[in-house]
């Protein structure tokens, strides 16, 4: 079984992004379940989504970024940020961030 986290940092402002909404999902057969869903802490970090451990699967974090930057009085030109992943074999951790800003975002395996 497997651990997940996740870290918002707005890169525009070169900060966490606290308050940010994020859904996790696993696909189940041709449709998706919502097993967790948290808020991120004043330092952008949701340390242990699920408080359970992953089984291998596929998956997807959907963060509410546009939310996000209506609540800081900015336009943006996405209103959610989406990491779609596979756990290929239970075991091990996966710290997923997101990095955005109202016109771009990106994500990268962390440690």
């Amino acid at each position: 079984m497997s651990q997940l986290s996740t870290h918002v940092l707005d890169t525009a402002l070169g900060k966490p992004a606290g308050g940010v909404v994020i859904q996790l999902e696993q696909q189940v057969a041709e449709s998706w379940e919502v097993i967790a869903r948290g808020v991120t802490d004043i330092d952008g970090r949701l340390k242990d989504f699920t408080g359970e451990p992953l089984a291998a699967g596929r998956y997807r974090l959907t963060a509410e970024i546009g939310l996000y930057f209506a609540a800081t009085q900015r336009e943006t030109l996405y209103p959610t940020a989406q990491i779609d992943f596979v756990i290929a074999q239970s075991g091990g951790h996966y710290h997923l961030p997101f990095l955005i800003t109202p016109w771009s975002w990106s994500t990268y395996r962390g440690s």
